[in-house]
């Protein structure tokens, strides 16, 4: 790999994935050894020189050369052009680079609802601004996805429910519906902040799914694994609530509510 040397990347060490690639960035040679520096032990030289608000946002990569500072997709691609030119070619084309620059958006805004961190009620946390268009696309994502390997899962149940995308999605609207009906007034500013990560817990769930789907199994197991599922999801519904600080109101909602859909599919066999 072709080192980029004298620059510093600045990244979100509460953050395990940004905390991974920029680790991974120097394991393999193509920053230096010190090459980045975590976003709440910042040098004086380099606080001075980075937009503090925008590389909340956006990961600040520090030209030491020229004192200047590059941010976003475009540090990335810097870092990854200087050992494969090619691949920073390709990316940098219009349609591509849009493309690129709208994804980077959409996990950097939503990484605190994708990954939570204990620490991130301090002015020092690198928290990204709430941005209302990626938080509802994350949730719009996570809908659709979540609706249709559901309505692929329930078929291998046993219990005589076909494959139907209409009833999974409206299953998944409901329950934000439910809990924005009875938590908005409780949770107040932290509504969006719930919101990402109860869509997140649905995401894993939908994950861990996945692999059963390709696997030709007893209907029994596949309940007894749906079962566990579910319990993982509620297990990880409470933790993501610990670290918002709420209490148990939310997760009790979140529960009633599954109970109640599941309740419901298999009385009237939709």
């Amino acid at each position: 790999m072709k080192t980029l040397k004298n620059h510093t990347l600045i990244y979100d060490n509460e953050c395990p994935m940004c905390n991974i690639y920029s680790k991974g960035f120097t394991k393999c040679g193509m920053l230096d050894e010190n090459g980045r520096e975590a976003f709440t032990e910042l040098s004086l030289k380099n606080k001075n020189l980075i937009d503090f608000k925008r590389a909340k946002n956006e990961i600040a990569l520090v030209d030491h050369n020229k004192n200047e500072v590059i941010y976003g997709l475009d540090s990335l691609l810097l870092i990854i052009g200087n050992s494969f030119p090619l691949l920073e070619k390709i990316a940098r084309i219009r349609p591509l680079y849009w493309f690129f620059k709208k994804l980077y958006s959409f996990v950097s805004y939503n990484r605190k609802q994708i990954i939570p961190s204990k620490k991130d009620d301090t002015d020092q946390s690198c928290i990204p601004d709430f941005n209302l268009k990626y938080r509802i696309a994350y949730i719009t994502f996570v809908v659709f996805f979540s609706a249709y390997i559901l309505s692929l899962f329930t078929v291998k149940l046993g219990l005589n429910l076909g494959h139907n995308f209409l009833r999974e999605f409206i299953v998944c609207l409901g329950q934000i519906a439910w809990q924005t009906t009875f938590l908005k007034a409780y949770l107040k500013e932290k509504f969006w902040n719930y919101l990402g990560n109860m869509m997140t817990v649905s995401m894993i769930g939908t994950l861990l799914l996945i692999p059963v789907l390709f696997i030709n199994l007893n209907p029994i197991f596949n309940i007894i694994y749906f079962g566990i599922v579910v319990s993982i999801m509620f297990l990880e519904h409470l933790r993501r609530c610990k670290i918002l600080k709420l209490n148990y109101l939310p997760t009790i909602s979140w529960t009633l509510f599954r109970m109640t859909a599941l309740a419901i599919i298999i009385w009237l066999n939709f």
